[in-house]
């Protein structure tokens, strides 16, 4: 009877000796034609089944032993002595930079954290790609992209000082980041610029931003852009960290579009920060499940190579039973007791295995490794997956977290918190890896390295050289220059718009992005990203222009193809439109926003969403490019508390130009007019493009049509520092207000100015604030030289600048949260009263001037505070005040917005 029988038959089978039959042929299909044959006639059979009404529950599941069988394994050409000699002096280089950070004295102040166990469990893994796989950038080849996993950043700093690429002195200033000496904390590219590429600690971001990574090289390859077609991204991430909803939520994107380019490396330690990941399951069934069924080709590496013989003698499949049936608690467990535990608790479980093994040692049955910790086996499921087109490739290999961290930490659930060893764990350790430190030198815990003419050395480098250079890199600039055209090829929005017409910021937008698709340079690299929404932001006519980026191109007649603006996609389309997938848009924005640096190419994103839909919800993204130094456009569509009239209180938006500011290289702008629109937007194009700056924009803007005043020449820079003065006061002599606005309201703003002026005999500067966070910005590094050259001539903040000429209070009316321009209050000029109004509270659906009233932000809100203000200074009588209220019909005894 063949293996597979006591698998597959079943004590309700009606018919054995049938069964038997059919198995008998399928064995001998397998063995005179290949399993690929089984494989087809098994498909053939089971479609056939369900076209005749059988009822065929889908398994996305295979047995849990190893996906490449014995005789298929691709040869290891290396030297895997010396590289186990290597990565012995990277665990224990790692090991001891992490504990030395952390036997400082806590008066210095305290222990620094890191972690050990991750790269523990990862080493083999690692070792391997670095010396047989990952290729650098080279003129011929454009280099691999490896998102690393977070918490093994120590091994990663480990191989570089064997490299010769970090000092000891900076593995000696592990964590310590602050004088410019040391080594980041994770993967961070801002703070280690030309080592790091991508941030991954922040866990779920790198598996998502990979996938859109790996996207975005098939875009700029069939897009002519870069040859891109040698190129793989590998990305490596924990068990635990797939139950990230970022982690899977993405992969049947990358099934849909064929992404062969990518692979993932699922480290399955079986265990999360805290304990294990499924203790009453199998993590490696589950994502095999959820990969497999999503359509990836999915690779199992769970069982090293002395597990090889006792499974070639499982004739009768009980040690594939137990395998199966043995639940991942108990195999953490195992790893963390010993061979004789093994033997009662895995081997002990039917008296067939435990036989099998009865004549091992106890130490033997303690080498029966993982997987992960096989060099051969890990090369042999990388030559499959590097070598495996038409689909993504994901890898769940078992590994042991803490391996090698003996009673301290191997297999316990405390492994991933431990970063402080006694002097006699470090002993097992050194023993356990054969490092030369002798006893009296352990508590020094010197970092080894050996002579550069040792085979150990030379292999090192050579295997990088053949593979074209040192990794992780990263490239700061694009050794590309591109020319931006000047404000003028801008100038249709420039102007004014004629009487009669009327147009919204968001169209402002949509009509700059025409000069530059139209210019022959930087046309090719726009990349405009949508999620669903470009006919709501007015973008539909790019569909017929420049097409919808889809691999296979337009299989379908669009319903709409009888019109101008139909439905295009094009296999070398130009417009990423992500569906309905704030995180997708974001990922492939951030692909395209730091292509600089991983293709040398220089693009131009703009990722259009609505506002509420953006920075609240990717905030993670949005923090991760800032630290990958991304660069490009992120717009706010339909932006404001009170503009999205119609939507409620889920799509208002009154809070995405704060968080926007707690982002240092982010420069946020909230225009109100066309003109202010196209000079942030030149003024975006000539630092990020041709100045390569580090910096990206955030616009929000307006889906509110109004006339355009046009640019008044002279006042560009100011723009970009946030304020201008638009309209002076109209009435010489009398008591003097300035109101501050931005985005819609500034219109109020406008009307006030107005009212004041016709009906209450006060004269009113109107000023534009397109950006409080660019004033605040300013007047916090005035505030702080100030305070650090006490004896120098004392800088003056801008705000304070431009109103210390233009006498009285100043009111501040934004669609956002008080909050934003509150920032500002410390710079007012001394002695001038401020007041703020905003949108603070649930947003809610109604009429525009409905909702203006309702947060106490338009034209009367405005008039009344200005009159409060001045009244505050003996300038008007406080009866002028209440006289205002009653006018407007304000009702001074209605709830407060933020509770209603």
């Amino acid at each position: 009877m063949s293996a597979l029988d006591p698998k597959l038959s079943t004590p309700q089978d009606q018919d054995p000796q049938e069964t038997r039959e059919w198995l008998d042929a399928l064995s001998g299909v397998i063995e005179t034609e290949g399993r690929a044959r089984g494989h087809e006639l098994l498909e053939a059979l089971l479609e056939h089944a369900r076209q005749s009404g059988i009822d065929m529950p889908f398994s996305a599941n295979t047995g849990y032993v190893n996906t490449i069988e014995v005789e298929d394994e691709a040869h290891c050409p290396g030297n895997l002595e010396i590289e186990e000699r290597l990565r012995s002096y990277m665990r224990w280089n790692a090991m001891a930079m992490v504990v030395r950070a952390n036997r400082h004295n806590p008066a210095d102040g305290g222990d620094l954290g890191g972690h050990i166990s991750s790269f523990a469990s990862l080493a083999t893994m690692l070792g391997i790609g670095f010396n047989h796989f990952w290729h650098a950038d080279t003129p011929d080849h454009g280099g691999d992209l490896l998102y690393i996993q977070g918490h093994s950043a120590p091994g990663i700093y480990a191989r570089a000082f064997l490299e010769g690429r970090l000092t000891e002195e900076q593995l000696i200033n592990f964590r310590q980041e602050v004088g410019g000496k040391g080594l980041s904390s994770y993967p961070h590219p801002k703070l280690m610029p030309e080592f790091w590429q991508f941030p991954t600690v922040s866990m779920g971001l790198g598996p998502i931003t990979a996938i859109y990574q790996a996207r975005f090289l098939k875009y700029l390859h069939a897009r002519g852009i870069a040859d891109t077609s040698q190129r793989k991204v590998w990305c490596f991430c924990g068990d635990g960290e797939m139950d990230e909803p970022e982690s899977l939520g993405a992969i049947g994107l990358a099934a849909r579009e064929k992404l062969d380019n990518l692979i993932f490396v699922i480290n399955c330690n079986l265990q999360r920060l805290d304990g294990p990941v499924r203790g009453n399951g199998k993590i490696v069934q589950e994502l095999e499940g959820e990969f497999r069924g999503a359509g990836w080709n999915v690779i199992k590496l769970l069982w090293g190579s002395y597990w090889d013989p006792l499974l070639a003698r499982d004739k009768d499949g009980i040690l594939r039973q137990i395998m199966m049936e043995m639940v991942d608690g108990d195999y953490q467990a195992c790893k963390a007791n010993d061979g004789a535990f093994v033997r009662e608790h895995f081997f002990g479980r039917d008296p067939r295995t435990l036989e099998m093994v009865a004549r091992m040692s106890d130490d033997d049955i303690w080498r029966l490794n993982r997987g992960g910790h096989d060099p051969q086996k890990v090369y042999a499921a990388y030559h499959a997956a590097v070598n495996h087109t038409g689909q993504p490739t994901v890898l769940l290999i078992k590994t042991v977290k803490g391996f090698g961290m003996g009673k301290s930490g191997e297999g316990k659930n405390t492994a991933h918190q431990t970063k402080k060893l006694t002097d006699e764990d470090i002993k097992i350790f050194r023993d356990r890896f054969n490092i030369p430190v002798p006893d009296e030198d352990i508590p020094k815990l010197p970092f080894i390295k050996p002579a550069d003419n040792t085979p150990e050395m030379q292999y090192l480098h050579a295997r990088r050289q053949a593979l074209g250079g040192y990794l992780p890199k990263r490239r700061p600039k694009a050794e590309e220059t591109l020319t931006v055209p000047d404000l003028s090829a801008f100038q249709s929005i420039l102007e004014p718009t004629t009487e009669g017409r009327e147009i919204s910021t968001t169209q402002a937008f949509v009509r700059c992005l025409t000069p530059l698709l139209r210019d022959p340079h930087l046309g090719p690299r726009v990349v405009p990203i949508l999620v669903d929404e470009a006919r709501t932001f007015g973008m539909e006519g790019l569909f017929r222009q420049i097409g919808i980026y889809a691999p296979e191109g337009q299989k379908y007649t669009p319903v709409d193809r009888d019109q101008v603006m139909y439905y295009r996609e094009d296999k070398a389309g130009q417009i990423l439109q992500e569906g309905i997938n704030e995180a997708g848009g974001m990922s492939s924005w951030i692909a395209a926003a730091t292509s600089y640096s991983t293709n040398n190419r220089v693009m131009i994103p703009f990722y259009v969403y609505y506002s509420m839909f953006g920075l609240q919800r990717i905030g993670d993204l949005a923090w991760a490019a800032g630290d990958m130094q991304a660069r490009g456009f992120l717009l706010g569509g339909t932006s404001g508390r009170t503009t999205l009239n119609g939507e409620g209180l889920q799509h208002e938006d009154g809070h995405s130009q704060l968080v926007a500011g707690t982002i240092p290289n982010c420069l946020s702008y909230d225009p109100s007019f066309a003109h202010e629109v196209a000079v942030i937007i030149q003024n975006g194009l000539k630092r990020m493009v041709e100045r390569q700056e580090n910096v990206f924009y955030y616009l929000t803007l307006l889906n509110e049509n109004y006339a355009q005043p046009g640019l008044r020449l002279g006042t560009e820079s100011e723009i970009i520092k946030g304020m201008y003065l638009l309209q002076e006061g109209g009435k010489p002599g009398a008591p003097s207000v300035n109101l501050l606005g931005s985005g819609s309201i500034l219109r109020e703003s406008i009307a006030a100015k107005e009212l004041l002026e016709a009906d209450w005999g006060v004269s009113a500067n109107v000023w534009s604030c397109p950006s409080f966070n660019e004033l605040a910005r300013d007047g916090q590094d005035a505030e702080r030289y100030n305070l650090l050259h006490p004896t120098a001539p004392q800088r003056l903040p801008f705000v304070t600048q431009q109103l210390q000429n233009h006498a009285g209070p100043v009111v501040a009316s934004t669609d956002y949260v008080k909050a934003l321009p509150e920032q500002i209050r410390a710079f007012i000029p001394k002695g001038r009263s401020y007041k703020v109004l905003g949108t603070d509270g649930f947003g809610r659906s109604d009429f525009r001037y409905r909702l203006r009233e309702h947060f106490e932000i338009n034209r009367h809100y405005i008039v009344v505070a200005a009159l409060k203000s001045l009244a505050e200074e003996g300038l008007v009588p406080p009866e002028s005040v209440v006289d205002a209220i009653a006018s407007y019909g304000i009702n001074p005894d209605k709830i407060n917005p933020l509770y209603a």
